[in-house]
C-alpha cells in the first residue's frame, strides 16, 4: 500500500509509504489518507493521529504525472478530501518529518498541532517555480508565524531551507538526530494518549477557533487561483520543463 495506517495503544500512524518515487502523492494517496483522517475522528479508541514517512523521505509532494492527469477541480476531489480532513481533525496531529517535505509536504504541517523534525529534514514549497501559488492556506498561516518578509522568501523563491531554520520560524517543534525522532515522536504521541482525550480536543478546538473561518475563506481563495493556474501558460511551461529535465524559461510571460 502507498499509504499504511496502523493502530496500536490510542494511536493512529498515516505513513507515506511509496519511497520508490519518494513518497510522492497521487489522487489515490490523497483518498487513502482522507479515509483514515474519517476513520480515525470516528473511533473512539484513536486518541491520536500521527503523520510520517521514511528516515531518507517525508514526502516529495505531488506526483506531477499523476497530478496533471487528474488536476483537482473541487472540494470532492482527492487532495481536498484529504485537506478538509487534517484541517478539521478534532483530535491532536504530530508530524514526524525526516528528509524532504516537498510543497504540501511542507503546508500541510502547519495543520497539524506538534511537528519534529529529523535533522536531515529539508523543507520547500515551490510553488512560484511551477507557475502556480500557495496552497492549503499556506499564505495566510505562514506570514503568522513565520512574520512576513520570512514568508514572502520561502513562498516566493521557493527555495528549500534546513530543519534548523524551519525550528527558528516555528514551522517545527524540535529538531532530533535522524535515528532518533521516531522513537521520540512515539513517546510524544503516548504521552498526548494518556492524558484525558476531552481536555486535548478542547484545548486544541480553542486555539484554532478564532482562525478557523479566515482559514477556510484563504483556502477558498487559493484553491479558485491554484485551479485557474494549473492551465496558464506558466506552468504548462514549468511542467514541460519538469518531465523534459531542462530549467523552465518563464521570460516570455509578462
Amino acid at each position: 500500500m502507498d499509504i499504511s495506517i496502523e493502530q496500536a495503544n490510542g494511536i493512529c500512524t498515516i505513513r507515506f509509504n511509496r519511497p520508490e518515487k519518494k513518497n510522492a502523492i497521487t489522487a489515490a494517496m490523497y483518498q487513502s489518507m482522507a479515509d483514515g483522517f474519517t476513520a480515525a475522528e470516528a473511533d473512539p479508541s484513536v486518541r491520536v493521529i500521527v503523520l510520517a514517512g521514511h528516515p531518507g523521505i517525508f514526502t516529495a509532494g505531488n506526483d506531477l504525472e499523476d497530478f496533471m492527469k487528474q488536476p483537482p477541480t473541487g472540494g470532492a476531489s482527492p487532495v481536498f478530501q484529504f485537506m478538509s480532513a487534517l484541517k478539521g481533525a478534532s483530535k491532536p496531529v504530530v508530524a514526524a518529518v525526516a528528509g524532504a517535505a516537498v510543497g504540501v509536504g511542507t503546508t500541510m504541517l502547519l495543520h497539524c498541532d506538534l511537528v519534529y523534525a529529523a535533522d536531515n529534514a529539508r523543507f520547500s514549497m515551490p510553488f512560484s517555480q511551477l507557475g502556480l501559488c500557495p496552497e492549503f492556506s499556506s499564505s495566510l498561516l505562514l506570514p503568522r508565524l513565520a512574520g512576513y518578509q520570512r514568508a514572502a522568501e520561502k513562498l516566493m523563491l521557493g527555495e528549500a531551507f534546513l530543519a534548523d531554520e524551519a525550528q527558528q520560524m516555528g514551522l517545527v517543534n524540535r529538531v532530533l538526530p535522524a535515528d532518533e525522532l521516531q522513537s521520540f515522536v512515539a513517546a510524544q504521541a503516548a504521552k498526548l494518549a494518556a492524558l484525558p482525550a476531552s481536555s486535548v480536543r478542547i484545548t486544541k478546538q480553542l486555539m484554532k477557533r478564532g482562525a478557523a473561518a479566515e482559514i477556510d475563506e484563504q483556502m477558498a481563495a487559493e484553491g479558485e487561483h491554484f485551479r485557474r493556474m494549473l492551465t496558464a501558460p506558466e506552468a504548462k511551461e514549468a511542467f514541460t520543463a519538469f518531465f523534459e529535465k531542462r530549467k523552465p524559461d518563464f521570460s516570455q510571460f509578462s
